[in-house]
Parts: C-alpha cells; sequence; structure tokens
C-alpha cells in the first residue's frame, strides 16, 4: 500500500481560510454506498433518523501559541512557542527558535505568565509554568492565540474571531491543541433540533495533538508509526453506544477524533468498553471496523493518515470519486472547509 495511492491535486483556492456562517450553512456532500448528493449542514435533520447516535468529542482548543521574549542582559530575543502536551512537570512544547534556548532560561509570555525551560531535545522541549490549575488557565487565555493549523497560519494570523470559529459550541474539557474540525458545523439549534427528532448524542474526549498535521514520511503506509493521544470514554457514554447498537440504531461519530477513540475502545465482537488512556491506532484500508456505521467529517490533506482512514471505511476507489466530486463542485477543504457525511454500503 503506497503513499501515493492516497494523493490528488486540490487547487490553492479551495483551502478554507474562514468557516462558513452561520455554521449550519457549510455545505454536505452526503455519500450513500454509491450515491452523492449535494447537501448542506442545516439538512442533517432530514438525513438522520430517530434512533441514530451522534458521538462527539468534547475536548476544548487551548490557546496554545504563544509569542514571548527571553532576556540576556540587555539583549533580548523573540520566541515562539507552541504547546503540545502536559507532561508530569510542565508543558512539552515545540520552539522558534529551540536551538538558541538554554536550560533554565525564562521565557516570559506576558505580566502574568512565564516559563523556563526545564528540559530539551533536538525537536522540542519541556516549559515549567510558574502557574498552575485555574491561574495557569486564566493567564494563558489572556496571552495565547489559538494554534490554527499550518495551512491556515501560512495564508493568516489568527485573530480573535478564531477563539470562536475554532471551538465546538459542546467544549468542555480543555486539552487539545487542534480542533475537531468536523463538529464546527453544529450550533445549539441544529443540535435541539436533532434531539427534538429523536436522534441520540454521547460524548467522549479526545485531546487532539499536533501530531495530527504531522506529515506520513515512509512510502509503505503500513509501517507509518502514529502520534499518541490521551481520550476518555466513560462508562456511561459506553453503556449508550453499546445501548443503541443492540437497538438497531446507526452509531455515527462526528470526526475522524471520535471514531478512532470509539474504536480504541471496542472489544473484536464490537461490545463498547470503558477507555481512558492514549491511542496511536492507525486505520487505513483493509482495517475492520467495530463500531462506526457511518462518519460525518471534514474534507482531508493528500497523503494524510486521515484519508486513509476515509479510505479504509469508503474503499479507495469509492474515496477517490467522491473528492474529485468535491474538487468539480468548488466544495472548501480542510479544517474550515465543508463537511461530508460518509456511509458506507451495509
Amino acid at each position: 500500500m503506497k503513499l501515493s495511492d492516497f494523493d490528488f491535486d486540490l487547487p490553492e483556492g479551495l483551502i478554507a481560510t474562514r468557516p462558513a456562517r452561520p455554521r449550519t450553512s457549510a455545505r454536505l456532500l452526503l455519500a450513500e454506498g454509491d450515491r452523492i448528493s449535494d447537501r448542506h449542514v442545516h439538512d442533517l435533520l432530514d438525513i438522520f433518523r430517530p434512533g441514530d447516535r451522534l458521538v462527539l468529542n468534547n475536548t476544548k482548543v487551548l490557546p496554545a501559541r504563544l509569542l514571548g521574549t527571553r532576556q540576556r542582559g540587555d539583549a533580548v530575543a523573540k520566541v515562539e512557542i507552541t504547546l503540545l502536551e502536559p507532561r508530569a512537570v510542565g508543558w512539552r512544547a515545540l520552539a522558534k527558535p529551540l536551538r538558541k534556548l538554554q536550560l533554565g532560561e525564562v521565557i516570559r509570555f506576558s505580566d502574568r505568565l512565564s516559563a523556563s525551560v526545564a528540559e530539551k531535545t533536538e525537536t522540542d522541549l519541556t516549559l515549567a509554568f510558574e502557574l498552575t490549575g485555574d491561574d495557569f488557565d486564566a493567564a494563558l487565555a489572556e496571552a495565547g492565540v489559538m494554534p490554527l493549523p499550518p495551512y491556515i497560519a501560512a495564508k493568516r494570523a489568527a485573530d480573535d474571531q478564531d477563539r470562536t470559529d475554532y471551538q465546538t459550541v459542546f467544549a468542555r474539557h480543555a486539552g487539545a491543541v487542534a480542533a475537531p474540525t468536523a463538529s464546527l458545523h453544529f450550533d445549539e439549534q441544529l443540535l435541539q433540533a436533532l434531539a427534538d427528532k429523536g436522534v441520540d448524542f454521547t460524548e467522549v474526549t479526545l485531546h487532539v495533538g499536533a501530531g495530527t498535521f504531522l506529515p506520513v514520511k515512509v512510502e509503505d503506509v503500513t509501517t507509518h508509526r502514529m502520534h499518541a493521544e490521551w481520550g476518555r470514554v466513560t462508562a456511561a457514554a459506553a453503556a449508550e453506544i453499546n445501548a443503541t447498537r443492540r437497538a438497531g440504531g446507526r452509531v455515527i461519530p462526528v470526526g475522524t477524533t471520535a471514531l478512532r477513540l470509539i474504536e480504541s475502545a471496542a472489544g473484536a465482537d464490537g461490545v463498547l468498553h470503558p477507555w481512558e488512556g492514549e491511542t496511536d491506532i492507525f486505520i487505513y484500508p483493509g482495517y475492520r471496523f467495530r463500531v462506526t456505521d457511518a462518519l460525518m467529517t471534514n474534507f482531508h490533506l493528500p497523503k494524510s493518515t486521515l484519508m486513509m482512514l476515509v479510505s479504509a471505511l469508503m474503499g479507495e476507489e469509492r474515496i477517490r470519486s467522491i473528492y474529485g466530486h468535491a474538487i468539480r463542485e468548488g466544495y472548501r477543504f480542510f479544517s474550515y472547509g465543508d463537511s461530508s457525511l460518509l456511509i458506507p454500503d451495509a
């Protein structure tokens, strides 16, 4: 299985740098087996059925990008930090420039927020912040900006609007440095309308890491090693999903993060179990889905692990057809782009 099998040409103009407004006005490509139709996210009210269960990732994106300074004598230099994940002491982070930073050196981000370099490797470092708990969260909210994906950040800087746009309406548990972007299309009104129709919801938590943007560098994709991300499926969440499966309803994760988490927590028999820990599950063609009946997801980068995941769900040839249709019809791609609902043949 070659990396080139998951490549395609994407016109630069189809990369979205802002989301649709209102959220539910985004376009939706509905793929049911071999059938494709062009809809909008608000049409989900007509597409989903009573008894369907949507699985939502309730992680909350941190304003994880920080601009600071370090001082040596009279010399002051700028430092750019991107937080990656919490450690037992401090945070693992990327830094620009990494090479010039020294162990023990203090980086100041605001009057309230500063950190010292506790550890350093060739690729990243660990920062020990002076503040912890709610005090740290409040200072980070003031000093940080949203960590937009590289393909957006290359086109424009993050601004205050991204604090709302790059966060789901059901974000509850802080810890992600990237958004579960399929969920950005929902607003409170659509969620309530779906609930009134009889669609059920289950929340799980997977803290999306910056590794989600790392390129695949091996030609034989089966040898690729996935990054690990922390997640939790509560006993109540597992019970809800299992009940839907027993009743014959469809389990539909909203986003690849929710899908990867519930597939990690499921046994070979398809029964979901309470689960907490790090998952590095890698889903590519040939994978047998244990829980997932369909997937709502945005359009993904060429040669990415997420292209491999949707190819596993729908089939490689079918996904090529779906993406070809999306490009011809001018769908907007990636994190702030349009959405798709992928329903494989039964």
